[in-house]
């Protein structure tokens, strides 16, 4: 496999007749990178008569799926399992994104018809139902920049709309609870430490005391110059903020550690083999056909 000799290119070359391709994507919306991916890597899309992604964001099993893996078991609910105090935290956070919805919304959200109240449900309508793990990703994807962002498609959706639109071949190398599962694998204090870290950043933030460490705007730059940050884009692969901090107690320092640990080996090392296992045997099954596999950049 060879990098091709552009800038900022996540493209990579498998070689064989006809070729393969392993394209880096990032999940941020595709209108703030599309003019900054080379043509090498559009050509190589085109050119591809299968394009793969993880998993198939076009089908709507694959959203359900995804929706039903993120659910408490049983008509919990999280009132039942959170400690009281954290539970009236994250009520109040929410109440405040659910005000401040309508200023941070953009004049061309509103003219597509987004309405504050409907974003807010779409995002967060049914939270009290959801493990609080998945809580804590929602938490860390309701700023100011997230938002003025929602409804332009990511760039994976991006291409897998445009691979629909040219009627190629697509498929998945993953599935729902592959994704899924290895988040709830955590345990139930490392979720309350998540959690806890999580809010406190987001009212820090709100108080205007802190900066977020890793934006979306530095993951963007980053991208667009073709740097591959592991730091940044391990974090933009599995959505998973970084509790690593060097404030922290010493007993909490060692809970984020393991927590940085677990997902490093669960979303990303055993991710990748993983998948590189699927991609290998669908270019041996397949040694006629072209492929371009599009995954995120910090796997690739």
């Amino acid at each position: 496999m060879s990098p091709q000799g552009e800038l900022n290119s996540f493209l990579w070359t498998i070689r064989r007749d006809p070729p393969a391709y392993l394209f880096g994507t990032i999940h941020v919306p595709y209108t703030r990178v599309w003019d900054f991916i080379p043509n090498n890597s559009k050509a190589a899309f085109h050119a591809s008569s299968s394009v793969y992604f993880e998993l198939d964001l076009t089908d709507p099993y694959t959203i359900s799926g995804l929706a039903s893996c993120q659910m408490l078991p049983h008509g919990e609910n999280l009132q039942d399992v959170l400690p009281r105090e954290l539970y009236r935290r994250l009520k109040r956070h929410l109440d405040y994104i659910k005000l401040m919805l309508p200023h941070w919304m953009t004049p061309d959200q509103r003219g597509k018809g987004l309405y504050a109240d409907y974003l807010f449900n779409a995002i967060a309508g049914n939270w009290e139902r959801k493990r609080p793990v998945w809580v804590m990703l929602m938490v860390n994807s309701l700023t100011e920049t997230d938002i003025r962002s929602r409804g332009v498609p990511v760039l994976d959706l991006y291409l897998a709309q445009e691979a629909e639109r040219m009627k190629k071949t697509t498929g998945a190398v993953e599935r729902v609870e592959e994704q899924c599962h290895p988040l709830n694998g955590l345990n139930f204090s490392q979720v309350l430490f998540a959690l806890n870290q999580t809010l406190l950043q987001h009212e820090s933030l709100r108080a205007g005391s802190l900066q977020a460490p890793y934006t979306t705007e530095d993951l963007i730059k980053h991208y667009n110059c073709g740097d591959l940050n592991a730091v940044i884009f391990n974090h933009d692969t599995s959505q998973v903020p970084n509790f690593i901090n060097t404030t922290l107690p010493p007993h909490e320092q060692v809970t984020a550690q393991e927590i940085d640990s677990y997902f490093r080996q669960e979303l990303i090392y055993k991710r990748n083999e993983r998948m590189g296992k699927r991609v290998m045997a669908l270019l041996r099954e397949n040694t006629d056909k072209s492929f371009f596999f599009a995954f995120g950049a910090g796997m690739a």
